[in-house]
């Protein structure tokens, strides 16, 4: 048996043909289901909001392990200094 193609030539082959299958099965799906995907957009992004709050206030309730030493006077507002009357 004498082959033209080396091994890893007939690798690179079979991984460019099973790539183009991948892509356009994922592009036939993709076009049939379209109208369940975009129905799910909507609930996706109700369900992010939770998660966007959790993630950004990192959670709520137990604060023990943090140095907050800076923390508060950071926060406050800053008042101007009144003027004095002369």
């Amino acid at each position: 048996m004498n082959d033209n193609h080396s091994p890893s030539a007939w690798s690179t082959y079979s991984r460019t043909v099973f790539i183009a299958f991948a892509v356009i099965a994922a592009g036939l799906i993709a076009y049939e289901h379209r109208v369940h995907v975009l129905g799910v957009l909507s609930w996706l992004l109700i369900l992010a909001c939770p998660l966007m709050h959790m993630f950004m206030h990192h959670g709520h309730g137990v604060h023990s392990g943090h140095d907050h030493s800076g923390h508060d006077a950071r926060m406050t507002p800053h008042k101007p200094k009144e003027k004095e009357d002369v």
